[in-house]
């Protein structure tokens, strides 16, 4: 063999194992990128619900630091939500002095859609307080909240709201208060059908805290449009307060159960939050285990987060609480 294919064949050779370790790396390179793209896949899931805010969660910058409630859909979008759940008593200041006038509600119905539309959010719900007794044993009185609700089914219909959040407060006598419940429930119910809204119990103290009561009345009232909130903090029926205005729960029901028992006729979800660890899990509640009570029940809808804390900004407290559902939820089974 002469002295030029000896040259060719080494040049072969080498252009042989160096097109096969090319290769070789574009292989190792295409596997690392696979993985890298499935580990930011898992990391990255979607939660099985969509994220709101309640508007609760402000409600020191409101009434404490004169923030404009109109300013909600900006804050909320800057936080990363996308959904809205409004608080009636945080628009008194302008509708009280109205009188709940048409005119005064048709401008919340405006402003409010304004601001979601700008923001692109969705309007989820509105939790109303102060319109009356719905589970008096003063049937007049208990009529009359009825009827006192009925501007805030017209306004959740205007504003494309699948509900509207309201209380039952009214008696402490467990019988009466089922039956009240029932009674109220049916008629608001009744005049909200026609208008695609639901009308949503919250567990919000008193015997509305003890689940098992309150899923006894979501069973006589038998309505699809009637239904509950479950809010993973607030399960004490009964208060004991101080003259500073402090409180210890005498009669706590157990969230766990609470939870799994309203979840069945659930429409919303409220994440609440008080405070935190330093690891970031609120320090009353397991997210992890209610979430998947949440999850188990086939809920895909909002869950909306509510911060009610003391140990930190409103601001803080809000993303503090939906990093932990976040996390939460990419835990679950």
């Amino acid at each position: 063999m002469n002295k030029n294919n000896l040259v060719l064949r080494a040049s072969l050779t080498l252009f042989s194992i160096a097109l096969l370790s090319f290769n070789s790396c574009k292989e190792k390179k295409k596997n690392e990128d696979k993985s890298a793209e499935e580990t930011l896949a898992v990391e990255t899931v979607d939660p099985f619900f969509e994220l709101s805010l309640a508007q609760w969660s402000i409600h020191r910058m409101i009434n404490d630091d004169g923030v404009d409630p109109y300013s909600f859909a900006e804050k909320a979008k800057s936080w990363g939500f996308s959904g809205l759940e409004y608080v009636s008593q945080l628009y008194d200041k302008e509708l009280k002095a109205a009188n709940y006038s048409a005119e005064a509600m048709a401008a919340f119905v405006e402003k409010s859609n304004a601001a979601a539309d700008k923001h692109g959010l969705k309007n989820v719900l509105i939790m109303v307080d102060g319109q009356g007794d719905l589970a008096t044993s003063d049937k007049s009185a208990r009529k009359k909240a009825v009827e006192n609700h009925y501007k805030w089914v017209d306004a959740a219909a205007a504003m494309g709201c699948h509900s509207i959040r309201v209380n039952l407060s009214g008696s402490d006598n467990p019988e009466e208060w089922v039956a009240n419940s029932v009674d109220g429930l049916t008629g608001l119910a009744t005049y909200a059908k026609d208008k695609n809204i639901n009308i949503l119990v919250e567990n919000h103290g008193g015997l509305s805290s003890n689940a098992a009561k309150l899923a006894e009345v979501m069973e006589k009232v038998n309505m699809e449009n009637c239904g509950t909130l479950p809010d993973f903090g607030n399960f004490c029926i009964k208060r004991n307060y101080a003259d500073d205005g402090s409180w210890n729960c005498e009669d706590q029901y157990d969230i766990y159960k609470g939870v799994k028992e309203l979840m069945p006729y659930a429409k919303a979800v409220s994440a609440k939050s008080h405070d935190f660890d330093e690891e970031g899990n609120e320090t009353e509640i397991d997210y992890s285990r209610v979430l998947q009570i949440v999850k188990d029940a086939g809920y895909t809808g909002f869950i909306g987060v509510e911060y009610e804390g003391d140990g930190m900004g409103e601001e803080a407290g809000i993303m503090a609480t939906k990093e932990l559902l976040l996390k939460a939820a990419k835990d679950l089974n």
